[in-house]
């Protein structure tokens, strides 16, 4: 690997190692990666907007803060002269957040969103803003307004949604990290598509404030990253209560990257007997059980579990995040004033919020309770669950239908039908990569646990990630 590509490529830890010992500056690195985004972009389509004169005074600023103070990185600056993205329906102070839609295409907001605000104080370089679907409202990032992000294993698949433009750009090393939002899998379906780590924490650990809203009971804000002890690092430096957000949570913050170097006892898995494994792509299926089955050779003890209520609450969730968008958007003043400036897509999915009763609202938040019962009563005996992040690898884009088992199934299923559970119970989740298929797609390895036990979830994670090192592939575009 050429020098260029091992900085590119590298992890939060590997880099700041670097910069620490002045083997590269900030500037150096920042313009390493504003260099392969002029290269790449272009193709991938990752960024929407690209902050090269701002990233570039941060780095400097960086330096100097270096010069000055060699040892300020590790007291109180993990992420000095880290250039990471974010995705652009989080709001950047004086540089624009369109969320992906033609409506927000000018909006410039006057604040950062609170997990900014903590990215800035940590010393992070925000090096651009990240493609997404419309509005966060889709699961393809087949942007109607923008263009489609393109996948850099393979440029005529999709990246996944919503946080496709991160993805692309992660796997691509285009950045070192990024940060994204999750209502219906929107974090853990571009990592499993691009082959990187994604993780949803547990709903009301980390902020919303300052982030478009999608379905308020269903979003959360996470990382996506290169490695698991990459976001650990990042869920630790943006976790935590926000008074400018009443559902964050007061639960204690721990140190998440200082978890994963401690000992574990033997961990136990839960394989759902429901859903999750009846119907998946044959290279999915083989890969993800060898996972399994790698996983309890390495000392796991692997139990079944029931989750009888899953399939049911696939529906139930469909309903909440209807409805709640519909809100959002007429609340907003967006619909049906705008109506003409949504992509046909994400206007009809408002359109059907408007049709959902209070009578399937209220039943949907009943399912909740009895599926949160079921994952509460199987963590008796379990870790954490795992299954696949999604049924098939990537798909075609602007494909609308994929084949599982000679069978026609539409792409929005399988992609969100495995990863929508976690969102609906608000339970921590992270996708890891398993594997490649035979034509070079990577596939995701989900794994859920209990609600603001994300340090568990990701010793488990970072344990299997250690044994297979499949991060350790980079796309050749």
């Amino acid at each position: 690997m050429k020098p260029e590509e091992q900085l590119a490529f590298a992890t939060i830890e590997d880099l700041s190692a670097l910069l620490a010992k002045r083997k590269i500056s900030p500037v150096e690195l920042t313009e390493l990666f504003l260099r392969r985004i002029d290269r790449q972009n272009p193709a991938l389509n990752a960024f929407l907007t690209v902050t090269a004169e701002p990233a570039l005074a941060a780095a400097r600023r960086a330096e100097k803060e270096f010069l000055r103070n060699p040892r300020t990185r590790k007291r109180n600056q993990p992420l000095l002269g880290i250039p990471i993205s974010l995705k652009d329906n989080i709001w950047t102070r004086g540089i624009r957040t369109t969320a992906g839609s033609k409506i927000l295409r000018d909006f410039v907001p006057t604040a950062d969103a609170t997990v900014v605000q903590k990215l800035t104080r940590a010393g992070a370089i925000l090096i651009g803003k990240t493609n997404l679907h419309e509005f966060a409202y889709g699961i393809t990032n087949n942007n109607f307004h923008y263009g489609a992000a393109h996948n850099p294993w393979a440029l005529d698949r999709i990246t996944g949604g919503s946080s496709g433009g991160s993805g692309a750009a992660i796997a691509a090393g285009l950045c070192v990290a990024s940060v994204g939002t999750d209502t219906g899998g929107s974090i853990r379906i571009p990592s499993s598509l691009c082959g990187i780590v994604g993780l949803k924490p547990t709903f009301g650990r980390v902020s919303v404030n300052g982030t478009v809203p999608l379905s308020p009971s269903l979003d959360h804000v996470g990382p996506l990253a290169r490695s698991v002890a990459d976001a650990a690092i990042l869920l630790g430096l943006i976790a935590g209560r926000d008074p400018l957000d009443p559902t964050s949570s007061t639960e204690r913050v721990q140190n998440y990257r200082g978890a994963l170097g401690k000992p574990m006892r033997k961990f136990r898995l839960g394989v759902p007997r429901e859903f999750y494994w009846e119907k998946l792509d044959g290279e999915v299926r083989s890969a993800t059980e060898a996972a399994v089955r790698e996983m309890k050779k390495q000392g796991a003890v692997v139990r079944e579990v029931s989750l009888p209520h899953l399939k049911e609450s696939i529906a139930a969730a469909t309903d909440l995040s209807l409805a709640e968008a519909t809100h959002v958007h007429a609340a907003a003043g967006y619909f049906p004033a705008r109506a003409a400036d949504y992509s046909e897509e994400v206007r009809q999915r408002i359109e059907a919020g408007e049709k959902i009763t209070a009578m399937q609202y209220l039943a949907a938040l009943d399912v909740r309770k009895r599926l949160l019962a079921e994952f509460d009563a199987a963590f008796q005996d379990v870790d954490a669950i795992v299954a696949p992040t999604t049924a098939v690898p990537a798909p075609l884009i602007g494909a609308e239908n994929v084949q599982i088992d000679g069978q026609q199934t539409s792409v929005r299923p399988a992609l969100v039908g495995l990863c929508r559970p976690a969102n609906f119970t608000g339970l921590p989740a992270i996708s890891v990569p398993c594997g490649f298929t035979r034509e070079g797609l990577p596939i995701g390895l989900q794994l859920v646990g209990r609600a603001f036990d994300e340090a568990t979830l990701l010793r488990i994670a970072h344990s299997y990630e250690r044994a297979h090192e499949w991060n350790a592939r980079h796309p050749r575009i």
